[in-house]
């Protein structure tokens, strides 16, 4: 649910501010399964009394949520915006001391008070924080963040990230040179919480793998992934959606860092031609209304929008189709732009990158009439920064809206790049979204603006990966001959410091030639650096950068067969295109370069 769906549960909150605190009787003696503090006591009487579950009224997750923003001060926010939250926030608490609160009462006060939340605004403009791609990522505590193919979801004024914690990516921390594609086992689930989208909380495992079904099955055996978490302002639970052994998993929790609880397992999704689904995420609209976005699991090949079960959001209703690609597709997420519907999804070659692949619907109908398929502008050029796509956070801000494309970067739990989460901006000035591939920028939650940080690396895929494979022309480089051989450059199995890939320049005869990237750079005092090396007769070797006033700034490359760290640094770029060229020239050799930057220091 969104901060800009919920008008409706204010007009509650009146109601609910006259309801009367009432102290909680000492409780009886808790089960072995149930606890006297988690629930009404009135409600805890009658099932001390006469043993009858259903008539237990939950407060758990409430009295969490009204001590958390407990400590929410009035100065940080707009008067306007904090009486609401004022009113909410107290009637919440007397419904969470009144022992005969109805469940119909706690969800309505756990929905006007996060309701409430979300609508606040701040007094200030906000921060920049910076996001750094390429590394990996860790938690307020310092601690690695372990979360993949799940979701960020905004609940009252805080964001939460919920994914996987894998054991290859405990052993992909330790190794990054070496390949874990098959440790999938399945630790846990995580959640995080912040409220920049930068500065990561760790608060607790939601499921373990001894999180058990009623059938009495648990998350201990088979794949556990591609998740999302979804609001039910009806039942006033959240609801974790999850792909699972027998199908899609549904469990839930009274509260956004509460333990999740396994209530059901759905086989197969109403007019999608196979059980379970391919790859699928949870898309909240601007109503409030959850959506799970997927593709179908057996050759991946048509997109599907199927809605959560408005009552409790533990069913996913009969699916619409709204594309089909017959290679298939996986990654499948949605985000939402100026009123409009974007269905992305990556090549169907697992986990690792690929350009992103857009269907956008051609009305405000999530579910209506979509275009033909169409790659997000942006992507092309380093397989979306060396990402599939993961999920998608949209931030309404005071002055823009921002969507974040949240990469998912594990090529084969081996270094296809560093980290396995890659976030970069998306937004929209012209026709289309656009991408842009950054590996270090700021961001503003509070305004939803952006903009590049002074440690990017202006050169796109400076890597040279390729989807695994070896070939002749190295994505988001244009190879060039200016005597001898035609096939001189492509990419190499191995770089720098174990990485997968490096690029080769060369030939068994008489070359020369290289490849070039135009790129865009502000103008400042830049460093440009790679890791070189060279083997046999080569006999000149560089990299130049060519800036819109047609001054050229050269890197010589001296030759030398160990991988060598080499730089040049403090020279001044104009404002504009530039061109960054590496050439060489020889008689039966090769040049390597790997981990390429131009960086701008001033």
């Amino acid at each position: 649910m969104t901060r800009s769906s919920r008008s409706v549960w204010k007009r509650r909150t009146s109601m609910l501010a006259a309801l009367l605190l009432v102290p909680v009787s000492p409780a009886a003696p808790a089960s072995a399964r149930y606890h006297a503090s988690d629930y009404t006591a009135g409600s805890w009487a009658a099932f001390s009394s006469a043993g009858d579950t259903g008539a237990l009224v939950m407060v758990r997750g409430l009295r969490s949520l009204v001590a958390d923003y407990t400590t929410r001060v009035p100065g940080r926010y707009t008067a306007g915006s904090w009486a609401p939250f004022a009113a909410a926030l107290t009637a919440a608490s007397r419904v969470a001391g009144d022992r005969a609160a109805t469940a119909a009462q706690v969800a309505s006060a756990k929905t006007a008070l996060v309701t409430a939340a979300g609508d606040l605004v701040a007094a200030d403009a906000g921060t920049f924080q910076t996001i750094t791609n390429d590394t990996f990522w860790r938690d307020t505590s310092g601690n690695p963040i372990y979360s993949q193919g799940g979701g960020v979801f905004r609940f009252g004024d805080t964001y939460y990230w919920y994914g996987v914690h894998y054991l290859g990516a405990e052993h992909y921390l330790a190794s990054p040179t070496k390949k874990y594609n098959t440790e999938t086992t399945f630790v846990a689930i995580p959640v995080y919480s912040s409220q920049d989208l930068v500065n990561w909380k760790f608060e607790r495992n939601v499921a373990t793998a001894a999180t058990t079904f009623p059938d009495g099955t648990n998350l201990s055996s088979g794949w556990v992934g591609r998740l999302g978490v979804s609001y039910n302002e009806t039942t006033g639970k959240y609801v974790l959606v999850s792909q699972g052994k027998g199908g899609i998993m549904f469990l839930r929790g009274d509260s956004p860092t509460d333990t999740f609880d396994g209530v059901t397992v759905q086989a197969q999704i109403t007019n999608s031609p196979t059980p379970a689904t391919g790859d699928q995420t949870v898309f909240t609209d601007d109503d409030g209304t959850d959506y799970l976005i997927f593709s179908n699991a057996s050759g991946r090949a048509r997109a599907f929008v199927s809605r959560l079960r408005p009552s409790d959001s533990l069913y996913a209703e009969p699916a619409v189709q709204i594309g089909y690609s017959s290679a298939g597709r996986e990654g499948n997420a949605m985000f939402k732009l100026d009123g409009r519907y974007y269905h992305a999804a990556s090549d169907l070659h697992g986990w690792n990158s690929s350009v992103a692949y857009v269907l956008e619907s051609a009305t405000s109908n999530i579910q209506g009439a979509y275009s033909a398929e169409y790659v997000l502008p942006g992507t092309e050029a380093d397989y979306s920064h060396v990402t599939q796509t993961g999920f998608f956070v949209t931030v309404k801000g005071t002055v823009q809206n921002t969507v974040i494309f949240a990469g998912d970067r594990w090529a084969d739990f081996a270094w296809n790049g560093i980290g396995y989460n890659q976030w970069m901006p998306v937004d929209k000035t012209g026709s289309r979204p656009q991408f842009h591939s950054l590996s270090q920028w700021q961001f503003n939650a509070t305004t939803g603006e952006w903009r590049v940080a002074a440690g990017n690396n202006y050169i796109l895929n400076p890597d040279f990966q390729a989807d695994r494979i070896l070939v002749s022309a190295v994505r988001g480089w244009t190879s060039f001959v200016d005597s001898g051989t035609t096939a001189i450059a492509g990419n190499a199995n191995g770089g720098a410091n174990g990485s997968s890939f490096s690029l080769r320049v060369g030939a068994t005869s008489a070359f020369a030639g290289g490849v070039r990237q135009d790129v865009t750079v502000p103008a400042g005092t830049y460093r440009l650096a790679a890791a070189t090396k060279t083997s046999g007769t080569v006999s000149t070797a560089q990299v130049t950068v060519t800036d819109s006033s047609g001054v050229v700034r050269t890197l010589t490359v001296p030759t030398g067969t160990n991988w060598t760290q080499r730089q040049l640094a403090g020279f001044t770029l104009a404002a504009g295109s530039a061109r960054v060229t590496i050439r060489a020239t020889g008689d039966n050799g090769n040049l390597w370069v790997d981990g390429l930057s131009l960086v701008k220091t001033s």
